[in-house]
């Protein structure tokens, strides 16, 4: 039966127990029903200053990494697009421009905040969640994830939600920074991450959340399941050709494809 609206979470086996992207980090809270809400506030709070922020940490490489990752992932002109985890539309931003006038792209987050930052023409956007994602089956031909798998309750809710809206023959990129192999270089991103990015974060922020987002990110980035975990995650909720392309170390590109 087709739905158009997802409002509990599915699961590619409804008898296995969630797939959390990694435990609980009782640094900033202490259950789930917590999480949840230290999230809500944390990117409702912060939004106004995410993209400044990026555009300093990535050195203005951020549009052509992830314009090429999307179409090393099959984005083609007049696709129906759904990206899930929208956030400011910094992914969407590039999936516009890849598809055109002829395509149509909706964007899902469960962050007002950060939605109410998205300047872009020509797109929907709904609130909700990747486990129970507002769309009705087989609905989009490409679906999208950009750096929020780390902040979603259930790995495998969700994945068998991306399966459930794409269409047969669909595809997925999910976007992840992971730690890179060996001690020196994760000592020295985690530097980077946990001292040198907050404290920019603070410098050039207007909200006082700025610095406490970035050092999260990287808790959440090293706490992160492995990626041959989400891997088997993906397959498990019935996708095929499921692939992993990392640049520079620590950018994943998961890739897959909905069976025809």
């Amino acid at each position: 039966m087709t739905r158009s609206l997802a409002s509990e979470p599915a699961r590619a086996d409804p008898l296995s127990p969630p797939l959390a992207p990694h435990a609980p980090l009782t640094d900033y809270y202490g259950n789930e029903n917590e999480h949840q809400q230290f999230l809500q506030r944390i990117f409702d709070d912060t939004a106004p200053d995410y993209e400044r922020i990026e555009r300093i940490l990535a050195l203005g490489s951020g549009p052509w990494y992830r314009r090429k990752a999307l179409q090393r992932a099959g984005l083609r002109p007049g696709a129906q697009v759904l990206d899930v985890g929208i956030g400011t539309g910094l992914v969407a931003r590039e999936a516009l421009g890849l598809i055109g006038s002829s395509g149509r792209l909706v964007g899902v987050d469960p962050s007002p905040g950060m939605m109410s930052e998205v300047k872009l023409p020509g797109l929907e956007l709904l609130r909700g969640r990747a486990e129970a994602l507002p769309r009705a089956d087989a609905t989009s031909d490409f679906l999208s994830m950009g750096y929020a798998l780390r902040h979603i309750a259930d790995v495998g809710a969700a994945f068998a939600e991306f399966n459930r809206v794409l269409r047969p023959g669909g595809r997925l990129l999910v976007l992840e920074i992971t730690r890179p192999n060996g001690a020196v270089p994760t000592a020295l991103l985690k530097g980077y991450m946990r001292a040198v990015v907050p404290l920019i974060a603070s410098v050039v922020g207007r909200r006082k959340g700025s610095a406490e987002l970035w050092r999260y990110y990287w808790d959440t980035i090293e706490a992160c399941i492995a990626p041959e975990a989400v891997m088997a995650a993906l397959r498990a909720a019935g996708f095929q050709d499921v692939q992993r392309h990392v640049e520079l170390g620590i950018f994943s590109e998961y890739t897959a494809v909905k069976p025809a």
